[in-house]
Parts: C-alpha cells; sequence; structure tokens
C-alpha cells in the first residue's frame, strides 16, 4: 500500500501545473511547520530542526519562483526573506509562536494562491466554452 501510495504522489507531482505545484509548496511547507511545532513541544530538537530546515528550504525555492517582471514580486520576496529569518530565529529560540506567526502567513499566501487557480481556471473555462 505505501509504494502505491509514493506512486500516486510521484505522478501528482509530474503532471501537476506551475500554479499547482506552487500550492504543494506551501501545503508542504505547513505540515513541515506543524512537525517542527510539534518536536518544540516535544523537546525533539533534532525533529525541530530539521522540519524547520524544510520549511525553509521550500520558502528559498518559493522566492527562486518569483516573476520580477511584476511589482508585487518584490514584496512578497521581502515577506519570503522575513518568514525565513523568523524561522531562524524560531529554530534558536525553541519558539512555537515564532513558527506560528510565519504559518499564519503561508497560510494566508496559500489560500490567496488557491483562489487565484481558481479564478485563473473558471476564466480558462469561460473562454474556451466549456462553461
Amino acid at each position: 500500500m505505501q509504494k502505491q501510495y509514493e506512486a500516486y504522489q510521484q505522478n501528482s507531482v509530474l503532471t501537476a501545473s506551475p500554479g499547482e505545484l506552487t500550492l504543494m509548496l506551501y501545503n508542504g511547507c505547513l505540515k513541515f511547520l506543524n512537525q517542527a511545532k510539534r518536536a518544540v513541544q516535544e523537546k525533539n530538537i533534532e525533529a525541530k530542526h530539521t522540519n524547520l530546515s524544510k520549511a525553509q528550504n521550500i520558502i528559498s525555492e518559493l522566492m527562486v519562483t518569483l516573476n520580477f517582471d511584476y511589482d508585487i514580486a518584490k514584496d512578497m520576496r521581502k515577506l519570503y526573506d522575513y518568514m525565513n529569518r523568523r524561522l531562524i530565529e524560531a529554530n534558536i529560540k525553541n519558539d512555537i509562536d515564532i513558527i506560528s506567526e510565519v504559518e499564519e502567513l503561508v497560510t494566508e499566501f496559500r489560500d490567496t494562491w488557491k483562489e487565484a487557480l481558481i479564478i485563473n481556471r473558471k476564466k480558462q473555462y469561460s473562454t474556451s466554452g466549456l462553461v
């Protein structure tokens, strides 16, 4: 069963649109932030560090994918940079509140991105005559 799930996961990544991949990155980041908070509560320093590092790697990847042809990308880069700096601080201080702060920001980004995908799909279907 595990191998089937892994195959499904890999296939979903390989067939996802760039917009869906971004959504997956946001969701993965939230998962790692949640696991990091749990690790802090359990005083599992290694798991905390590993999960915060994974969240930071995702945020760094999101920064790389920004399209600077749009002015908003500069603001998003500043927020991503802020989130990464806060996660470094959370890692050093074992601070769940900082992780929660970043989690709220990532959730806002994720929800906004998800809404943009929905709007874009509706536009695509309405212009193709499918709606």
